[in-house]
């Protein structure tokens, strides 16, 4: 048994002729600090500082399927389904127009096409950082089975064919030199072929490719078989543990995240993974985390991601939201629209409020060229973040996260939708760890020189007092008067305040 983290040192002093040294032969075993069970995986710390401070992360969905740039990330499933009628809509139409028929150009051949020849780990890394994110990194393996990093078990990566670099490896070296933590996603999970004897289900969505037996999604070749699925369930499910743990092992990230589809990973699998990855982080000196979707992992273990949504409440626990720059696509396509900046912001300012913690998708081209209209959004909200940064980073949350107007819509995947419209009538709040100071955040620029009324200023069973009110992001003094349980403030010019979201520091006694 490997073990990691606890070293159990053995010596034996060997004595020589006067004229030999003194030497001493050590035998090493590492121990294991977690097993591969969920009682022994529940005793990680699963809500460290570092993850509570950071509040920002951004990661990327590029791969084979940002050359074709059409539709969405799921392009490598669609294109092989015929007349699809709903989502994936046109996408064999497209291929078929322009690459030829399936049978013929496989989704395979789009790998020489991605050169990724303009891709710059230091300038992607110095961008992340500009933008207020204090952790990054990719989506490591989407559906579609190519692996971004230089992978020795999945013969389909990026440093033997494609652009031959590194991606994963290269964006790591430069986030870590700016002392940003690391995250890696796997999606892989829907890669295995599972529906072969099914010829009723052929496209069942437990799997990504549709198999069919005139395409290269039915193919057994003996390296194909890896990047459409085409294995026995036990060899996959081991495939894919090793995957993960290639990651872990030659990269060390603080994160590994995983989309849905986890629950098709037998629970021994699963419980292994966990455990790698947090023995990793002991052997590491570091806190590892493991992020999973739905009911996928328990919840003492893991921490729980929302997709393009976020918690209605108050969470008792630390959680994540991932959601997209874009109103489309994950990944590039022609013609990619965009949320605004205020919106994103927003939205944001809710998840921190309720315990949560954003992680931001962006979607470069194939050549590796982050394009301008998302780079304007990353600016913003960077330019943003900075001026309210004691607001934001190692705060905590309030006895309530806040009060407002705002019409709340479902979201697609639980909880909310991550684009709920507010105003300045929203209000949110963080505090300072010391819980010395309330920030409460206007979700819009209040009207100049008027009187807002803030409730829940105080905590319950606190004996507070106010010392000062100010503007952040200028120390502007306000003038504030308390009143029948509310925090009565005077705004100043609206020059002095923020338009997307103004941000009042509370200080007390």
């Amino acid at each position: 048994m490997r073990i990691k983290g606890i070293v159990i040192v053995l010596g034996v002093l060997m004595l020589f002729s006067c004229k030999e040294e003194k030497k001493q032969v050590v035998d090493e075993i590492v121990v294991d600090k977690f097993e591969s069970n969920w009682e022994s995986l529940a005793k990680n710390n699963k809500e460290p500082d570092w993850f509570a401070d950071a509040k920002l992360g951004i990661y990327f969905h590029w791969g084979i399927y940002s050359v074709p740039a059409f539709s969405s990330e799921w392009y490598p499933r669609w294109m092989y389904v015929e007349n699809r009628d709903k989502w994936g809509k046109g996408t064999f139409q497209y291929h078929k127009e322009h690459f030829g028929d399936p049978s013929v150009f496989n989704y395979h051949d789009f790998i020489p096409m991605f050169k990724a020849e303009k891709f710059d780990a230091k300038e992607w890394a110095e961008l992340f950082k500009s933008a207020g994110a204090k952790f990054a990194g990719p989506v490591a393996q989407h559906h579609d089975g190519f692996a971004m990093w230089a992978s020795k078990v999945n013969p389909w990566n990026v440093k033997d064919m494609g652009p031959k670099k590194d991606i994963l490896g290269d964006l790591y070296k430069e986030l870590k030199k700016r002392d940003l933590k690391t995250i890696a996603t796997f999606h892989h999970a829907r890669t295995l072929q599972r529906y072969t004897k099914d010829t009723a289900n052929w496209g069942g969505t437990a799997s990504h490719y549709p198999y069919n037996p005139k395409y290269a999604t039915s193919s057994t070749d003996p390296k194909l078989k890896y990047l459409y699925g085409n294995l026995e369930e036990d060899e996959f499910n081991q495939y894919w543990l090793d995957e993960v743990e290639e990651v872990v092992d030659n990269y060390q990230p603080d994160i590994i995240w995983f989309d849905s589809w986890l629950d098709q990973i037998p629970e021994s699998y699963l419980q292994k993974m966990v455990a790698h990855q947090f023995n990793s982080g002991v052997k590491n000196n570091k806190e590892n985390l493991v992020a999973y979707k739905q009911k996928d992992l328990p919840r003492n273990v893991g921490v729980l991601d929302i997709e393009q949504g976020g918690m209605k409440e108050m969470s008792p626990d630390y959680w994540l939201t991932d959601i997209t720059i874009s109103d489309g696509s994950w990944c590039f396509t022609n013609g990619l629209k965009y949320k605004s900046a205020p919106l994103l912001i927003k939205n944001m300012i809710d998840v921190w409020s309720k315990k949560g913690i954003v992680l931001l998708n962006v979607s470069p081209r194939a050549d590796g060229v982050i394009p301008d209209e998302q780079r304007a959004i990353l600016a913003e909200i960077g330019k943003w973040t900075k001026a309210n940064a004691e607001a934001i980073y190692g705060t905590r949350t309030h006895d309530v996260y806040g009060y407002g107007e705002a019409e709340i819509k479902e979201g697609h995947f639980g909880g909310q939708s991550a684009t709920v419209k507010y105003n300045e009538s929203d209000i949110r709040f963080t505090t300072s760890k010391d819980k010395k100071a309330l920030y409460v955040f206007c979700l819009g620029m209040p009207k100049e020189n008027s009187v807002i009324k803030i409730q829940h200023v105080f905590s319950e069973n606190a004996n507070q007092k106010i010392k000062n009110v100010s503007i952040v992001g200028n120390n502007t003094k306000i003038k504030r008067n308390f009143k029948d349980g509310l925090l009565e403030l005077t705004t100043p010019n609206a020059n002095l305040m923020n338009d997307i979201a103004t941000v009042f520091k509370v200080e007390f006694e």
